[in-house]
């Protein structure tokens, strides 16, 4: 059995929509399948469309929040309710295309373990968001040494790569890069990015941003490295004006300088507030592991779970 997850915020305009449509083409293609929509403490009538989808259709498994735990919290939840042989991970406003899963699926059946989506562009974007995204991309790839550069949530999992994942303790998460990272025999299926049909988009440049900051220090400690690299150009800084001030002191053509002590006092102080700002973040990560607090709660089932 295939198990779709499909993380939810939001989405009221489209969970009827994304249910029907992917069940239409599941079993068009004869693939024995459930569709897990995790609702991550949506404030519209999304949960009342999950329970509404669940009554009408028997592939339709809901799992409400208790509050809004964000995206990476809801695809693990899912990944963990899920029951199938493997998993399919698509965002519910589809605009990852459905029937690539089952292409996904097909591909899955002859041995491949991952099975990854790949953009082949990004769709309508601005151009601000889509050179953000590939910044972010290029500076993960190069932090994590994984080539992430057109990689998207939408991928397939065997059932072995979705124990793993779920077996992993850290509570701040980065699903996207995990899955690169635990390996496994892998393939790829290319797709545009489609137009929502309803509703708009949930992720704000703050968001992003937010999102972006949050996974690199996740997944990666390439900032703490700056530090070390802030250091080296104070050095090299400090060096040159020193000899500077040598030579003037020793051939008498020293000068006040108010305006250099200044400039340096300056520069010194914001590379130690910046490495001081990297060190507190790294710290309050390690923090938030410690507490050992759950990834997300679960407040309510409907569908298969809650029989």
């Amino acid at each position: 059995m295939l198990s779709v997850i499909l993380p939810s915020y939001n989405e009221e305009q489209m969970i009827a929509v994304a249910a029907r449509t992917v069940t239409g083409i599941l079993d068009e293609a004869g693939i024995a399948h459930e569709l897990l929509f995790v609702d991550d403490g949506s404030r519209d009538k999304t949960w009342a469309e999950i329970r509404k989808a669940s009554e009408t259709n028997p592939h339709v498994v809901g799992v409400h929040f208790s509050r809004n735990f964000g995206k990476e919290a809801a695809m693990f939840a899912g990944l963990e309710q899920a029951k199938g042989d493997c998993c399919v991970v698509i965002d519910c406003d589809l605009q990852h295309p459905p029937e690539k899963i089952v292409e996904m699926y097909r591909l899955w059946e002859e041995g491949y373990e991952v099975v990854e989506g790949i953009k082949e562009d990004r769709g309508e974007e601005s151009g601000f968001h889509k050179f953000a995204s590939l910044s972010f991309y290029r500076l993960i790839s190069k932090a994590t040494g994984l080539d992430m550069s057109s990689s998207s949530d939408f991928k397939l999992l065997d059932r072995k790569v979705v124990d793993t994942l779920n077996k992993m303790p850290e509570r701040i998460v980065f699903f996207r890069a995990l899955s690169f990272w635990v390996g496994f025999r892998r393939a790829e299926v290319s797709y545009r990015v489609q137009e929502r049909t309803a509703g708009v988009s949930k992720w704000s440049t703050r968001s992003l941003i937010k999102y972006a900051i949050n996974n690199i220090g996740s997944f990666s400690s390439a900032p703490l490295h700056l530090i070390t690299l802030l250091g080296v150009l104070m050095l090299v800084t400090a060096v040159v004006f020193g000899v500077v001030a040598l030579v003037q002191k020793i051939t008498g053509t020293a000068l006040g300088g108010f305006t250099t002590v200044i400039l340096l006092l300056l520069f010194a102080s914001s590379v130690i507030m910046i490495s001081l700002g990297i060190i507190g973040y790294y710290i309050a990560r390690i923090y938030e592991e410690l507490k050992g607090r759950p990834r997300y709660i679960i407040s309510e089932l409907c569908g298969r779970d809650a029989e």
